[in-house]
């Protein structure tokens, strides 16, 4: 019989060893609790909650709603077992934290191809017909030093200094205009976002007096040796930053025909240019106070923030330079990794990585071709961005509308534009499963 091994007893391996049974494959499922705990961990069960307990909206017309509806018709257990041990939240998707767990915990101990077997795995085993590295970022110090052997210097614990990213729909580009400085490169290489004087300084205003989350000292150190955050820059005078991420020079406004104030500019995140980076806008400011004072330059004043900025230390793959869409690796096709060590952020994203891996772990031990779900699909597009060679500064990335490619027509209402995307994505899933 073929085998396979999942290490980690998360969300994303719990789904792995799942898919891997339901395709007939034998699992040793590797969990290193209850003799060994990270410090995050506490509970012997798997699948254990070490941050929030809600799993965020149930309705389809928000991004992680139609994630979760992907992950059902999929056969997700995670999602199976939350709906089993839901606690109210009003649209959102909460569980009695410990019921979830045991809920896990007892379906994978009850699949007679699932065998749990509780030790530490210190290097990446090569008995198996594959392998999935499902471990998370708090893997043990012994596993990744065995991953960073096989992925050489592109594994690493990252202090994260990532401007924000919003969707490129809710631009306002009648207040924006595309120009590279000096007309140097593509003409719609940026999105320029222009200020006069009275707006800049309303501007600089409320960013220098902007709530600022806390950083722990050991973090502190490190981001701010690397990349310094916007607020803090802005600090050091008005002109500062304007003379730095939001200069102007080079540059010139075909609404004014004049040189602007100051100018923020905007670069595709990824190659659909769905989505749009803020450049230069690595940012400590609370989530909240980036969306007040970043909507207040003109062109933003809708924008729909994909992902906000963050500095805080993280662990996680350079996957577009490591993974394949189907979270194989590229030198080693038998080895699969998934989770929010492959660079998706969220419960569920991680959950939807170990469906994938495991579905695809499954296939490649049978012979078949492995699967990438469409990029209109929600899974199908956090699997390619985790991939594009495009991506040069790769940041993890939660479920967001920004991932899909857009509707043939540009609709302005977002409500409808989010449920027709949904409706688009739900369609090409029900064909997809009658299929695999």
């Amino acid at each position: 019989m073929h085998k396979a091994a999942v290490i980690g007893g998360g969300f994303a391996g719990v789904e792995c060893a799942s898919q891997l049974a339901a395709r007939g494959i034998a699992v040793d499922l590797f969990e290193m609790k209850p003799k060994r705990f990270s410090p995050a961990h506490k509970s012997e069960n798997l699948c254990e909650l070490v941050c929030s307990n809600s799993f965020k909206a149930m309705r389809t017309e928000s991004a992680s709603g139609l994630l979760k509806a992907e992950m059902k018709r999929l056969g997700s257990v995670t999602v199976a077992c939350a709906e089993q041990s839901a606690v109210p939240a009003g649209g959102a998707l909460a569980v009695d934290r410990d019921v979830f767990s045991s809920l896990v915990t007892q379906t994978i101990a009850s699949n007679d191809l699932i065998h749990v077997i509780r030790e530490e795995v210190s290097s990446i085993p090569d008995s198996y017909d594959a392998v999935i590295v499902a471990a998370g970022p708090l893997m043990s110090d012994a596993l990744a030093e065995s991953v960073r052997s096989l992925t050489g210097n592109d594994f690493l614990s990252f202090f994260d200094a990532a401007a924000p990213v919003v969707e490129a729909d809710s631009v306002d580009m009648e207040r924006a205009f595309c120009q590279s400085r000096y007309d140097r490169g593509g003409e719609d290489d940026y999105i320029n976002c222009p200020m006069n004087r009275e707006e800049y300084e309303a501007f600089y205003d409320a960013l220098i007096h902007a709530e600022i989350a806390e950083l722990h000292e050991f973090d502190k150190k490190h981001i701010y040796e690397g990349c310094m955050p916007i607020e803090i820059m802005a600090k050091r005078g008005a002109d500062t930053i304007r003379f730095g991420p939001l200069k102007p020079v080079g540059l010139r406004d075909p609404h004014t025909g004049h040189r602007p104030w100051a100018v923020l500019q905007l670069r595709k995140e990824n190659r659909a240019g769905t989505m749009l980076n803020l450049v230069g806008f690595q940012t400590n400011l609370k989530f909240p106070e980036q969306k007040r004072v970043f909507s207040m330059i003109p062109a933003l004043h809708d924008a729909e923030f994909v992902r906000y900025g963050v500095m805080h230390r993280n662990t996680f793959l350079d996957s577009p330079r490591l993974l394949n869409a189907d979270f194989s690796m590229k030198e080693h096709p038998e080895i699969f990794f998934a989770g929010q060590i492959t660079g998706v952020e969220g419960y569920m994203e991680s959950a939807a990585a170990g469906i994938m891996a495991g579905i695809n772990a499954a296939r490649r031990i049978l012979g078949e071709e492995t699967l990438v779900l469409p990029p209109e699909t929600m899974i199908g597009a956090l699997s390619r961005y985790i991939s594009d060679p495009f991506v040069a500064n790769f940041q993890p990335m939660g479920a967001s509308f920004g991932l899909l490619p857009s509707l043939p027509e540009r609709i302005r209402d977002k409500k409808e534009r989010y449920s027709m995307l949904a409706s688009r994505s739900l369609a090409m899933m029900e064909e997809i499963c009658k299929t695999i």
